[in-house]
């Protein structure tokens, strides 16, 4: 979701948000922050003030003042955040990378559970208030200060706890959390498939698909003449087509929502692969 460095800082008139350590801080100051989300691992976000709203499409879930949310790797999500009870959003977000929970289960032997121990399925849960989560996070609000900048051993000890609170609420969360068997290795088709409409770069790609940037690219070789670009290229240009032939939207629309930015740069690709421009096959 959030790409700065450990430290580094990004402000508008709107938002601030920080990263310490896999640890990220923000702020909202606008009547709502909304933004696509799809965590790259396992998070969990904790709402200090204000709201967040998470919806899948399917259903919403509503996050309040002191509340926090398991959020799995690889999940789509869209977040709202907003002021409540008269207080801006504020929030903590808790990233557990592949290597951080690796090391973790190689340093303990208690994580080590059967190999058909029942998981949790990988979806948005909605935590108990536990003891555990409200002293994690009450001892973590002194860096809401962007002036106070906590050391690095410091937050990683903060992950330690967080990935603990979640063993005690449930201890199916372990054998999801580790499950190390083809390091997170997904199908790369059906994956971009299914999010060819977002901005991805070929290293997004690889990241969330489970692989190296050199494994990906070969990966994609095996799979595709195209490059990965012009692979989305092409499938956005082919889902858009067949909704102009089912009529019912504009063509501004269509181009956005197959993952145009450009309305110009979707005309002229449309008619180097269709070789007619977009309003020949829908004049809206």
């Amino acid at each position: 979701m959030e790409k700065e460095q450990a430290g580094e800082r990004r402000q508008n008139p709107m938002k601030l948000i920080f990263n310490y350590e896999d640890v990220f801080y923000s702020f909202f100051y606008d009547d709502v922050g909304g933004c696509i989300h799809r965590s790259r691992e396992y998070a969990m976000n904790y709402v200090y003030s204000g709201e967040m709203v998470l919806d899948n499409g399917e259903k919403s879930i509503h996050v309040g003042k002191g509340e926090c949310v398991f959020i799995p790797r690889d999940h789509h999500i869209t977040l709202y955040k907003k002021p409540c009870g008269g207080e801006r959003y504020c929030g903590i977000f808790l990233n557990f990378k592949w290597n951080f929970l690796r090391e973790m289960y190689t340093k303990s032997g208690s994580y080590k559970l059967p190999a058909d121990a029942p998981k949790l399925k990988p979806e948005v849960i909605k935590l108990p208030r536990t003891a555990e989560i409200t002293s994690l996070f009450s001892s973590m609000t002194p860096y809401f200060d962007p002036d106070v900048k906590p050391h690095d051993d410091f937050m990683h000890l903060k992950l330690q706890e967080g990935l603990l609170a979640l063993l005690h609420i449930d201890e199916r969360f372990a054998p999801l959390l580790f499950d190390f068997n083809e390091p997170w290795k997904i199908d790369i088709l059906d994956f971009m498939d299914k999010n060819y409409m977002y901005e991805f770069s070929v290293a997004d790609l690889a990241h969330y698909t489970g692989r190296s940037l050199a494994t990906f690219k070969r990966d994609f070789r095996k799979i595709s003449d195209l490059t990965p670009e012009r692979w989305l290229i092409r499938k956005r240009l082919d889902v858009a087509y067949a909704m102009m032939q089912e009529g019912g939207k504009k063509i501004v629309d269509i181009c956005a929502l197959v993952g145009f930015k450009n309305q110009s740069h979707f005309s002229s690709a449309f008619k180097k692969q269709f070789g007619v421009a977009p309003t020949a096959v829908s004049p809206s």
